[in-house]
């Protein structure tokens, strides 16, 4: 009897340790891991009023609205609409999140822009994965449409789809349309008028001085070096009807 009072209380603690060892793995998952799904509300920040100072204290991967750290940008978020090329819309609402490192990015940029008389015009921002797979079902297409099963950095929150517009909200003249899909709107086609190479040029080497590259084929689309590496995430936004 004495014996196995003691294999008993051997076998208990070692249980609890495993025990113990398991829930400080899963809660290490959690802490680490950006899929938002899995993550506590508190991971997605929301302020009153833009405040560039409310970025303090936040961890660079934690995505944010936008518009709640600056009102000095301008919005067309097509997806939330059907003028776009898959002529459907993918989103229940018209929102613009990112990753604090590439929302400060963005806003240095914007700066800069702004300087010189134009802001930053988004036509996309941070992707939900499950709105990946809605786009490759209507358009299964790499060449178009990244396959949701890698996963595109817009789904990382580190990639943007934008233009400039003038302070009255006009755009530039940036030869095609958002997503355009043809040499008119490549990079280094400059069989195109110099207004609109100049206009793309400003766009490219601004954003390129912040910390963003450009794919060679859409003049619109901008990638945060930064967040090459983040993971893809998943969480869905509130709206707010």
């Amino acid at each position: 009897m004495k014996y196995s009072i003691v294999l008993f209380s051997i076998l208990l603690t070692i249980s609890c340790n495993q025990r113990k060892k398991t829930d400080q793995n899963n809660t290490a998952e959690v802490e680490t891991g950006i899929v938002m799904d899995s993550m506590s509300k508190d991971s997605i920040i929301k302020v009153d009023k833009p405040k560039l100072e409310t970025f303090e204290g936040l961890p660079d991967t934690t995505f944010v609205r936008l518009a709640d750290f600056s009102e000095d940008f301008a919005y067309d978020m097509r997806y939330a609409t059907e003028n776009n090329f898959l002529k459907a819309k993918v989103y229940d609402c018209a929102e613009c999140f990112t990753r604090v490192k590439t929302a400060k990015a963005l806003i240095q940029a914007n700066k800069d822009f702004m300087e010189k008389g134009v802001k930053i015009k988004f036509y996309d921002c941070y992707r939900p994965n499950s709105v990946q797979y809605k786009m490759w079902e209507i358009v299964p297409n790499p060449q178009y449409v990244a396959n949701p099963d890698k996963g595109s950095i817009h789904n990382k929150g580190g990639a943007v789809d934008i233009t400039l517009v003038d302070m009255d909200g006009k755009e530039l003249d940036m030869g095609t349309d958002f997503d355009y899909f043809g040499k008119r709107a490549y990079h280094d086609n400059m069989d195109l008028p110099q207004d609109i190479l100049d206009n793309r040029k400003l766009l490219k080497e601004t954003m390129e001085a912040h910390g963003f590259w450009s794919i060679r084929t859409e003049w619109w689309h901008y990638n945060l070096s930064a967040a090459s590496n983040d993971p893809v995430a998943n969480f869905k936004w509130e709206c707010n009807q």
